[in-house]
């Protein structure tokens, strides 16, 4: 069913999005891979070419740069230029301080990441899609643009607006073939807390202690789901949760 499909994804040198590459590659899509670490990328693409023969393009990217992700594009060899799936992986939060203590650096790193980012891709592929015919964006939000939870503030508030893009989108969209699909995952158990915490891992490694998280291949598996429903069926918005966690204020924890 995707055979042949071109695949971006971003934020794809760690966590879900190379997961995503990993579980979408054997169904024999071409992946454009982008991310800021190079090296890892060109580490996963090597992976994917050895082991099931895809077709890779790697490429570092911040998608926070709109010039250089407008650049980026143009400049895309011809036949990488038709993009059939966007997954807006791409993002971050940082720190748990309350907003009258937060760091604006901070702040600004996450909105350009999680929702201008999003934002400045998506604008550049979705014309391709209507006019091909044919497209899927999916966006991987979080429980956390559900409900707010303490020290949260601007990363749920980030999350949030991205699920609200994606009804948006879909809206705008109506009436074209191209699907939209918001991903809302609870703990992931990836580079998420360790980025948040700044390289404090045992900080990091207590948001999963006692409990088992969701891991990226979890993730990337539904989101394979969405992209392989027939073309009149669109999964608008999906939660995913660890049996554990019962929303983005309550866990279980086995002591």
């Amino acid at each position: 069913m995707l055979a042949g499909q071109t695949v971006l994804v971003t934020g794809a040198s760690s966590g879900i999005g190379l997961e995503c590459a990993r579980v979408l590659a054997p169904l024999g899509v071409r992946l454009l891979l982008v991310a800021r670490r190079y090296e890892r990328l060109m580490a996963l693409a090597e992976e994917l070419q050895t082991q099931y023969k895809a077709s890779c393009f790697a490429q570092a990217l911040d998608v926070r740069d709109r010039l250089g992700v407008q650049t980026w594009f143009e400049h895309l060899p011809p036949d990488w230029q038709n993009i059939d799936i966007v997954i807006n992986n791409a993002g971050l939060s940082r720190g748990l301080d309350k907003l009258q203590d937060g760091d604006i650096n901070d702040w600004e790193e996450m909105i350009d990441t999680n929702l201008k980012g999003l934002l400045y891709v998506t604008r550049l592929v979705l014309p391709g899609m209507i006019h091909r015919g044919r497209g899927h964006v999916v966006n991987i939000a979080s429980i956390a643009g559900l409900a707010a939870y303490p020290g949260g503030n601007v990363y749920c508030a980030t999350k949030a607006a991205v699920r609200i893009l994606g009804d948006a989108l879909k809206q705008d969209l109506l009436g074209t073939p191209v699907r939209v699909t918001t991903i809302n995952p609870g703990l992931v158990d990836t580079e998420f807390s360790p980025v948040r915490f700044r390289g404090d891992t045992e900080r990091a490694q207590q948001v999963y202690r006692g409990l088992t998280p969701l891991t990226g291949r979890d993730v990337a598996e539904t989101v394979a789901f969405c992209l392989t429903r027939p073309p009149h069926v669109n999964i608008q918005e999906l939660t995913l949760l660890p049996t554990d966690q019962a929303n983005a204020l309550l866990v279980h924890r086995r002591e």
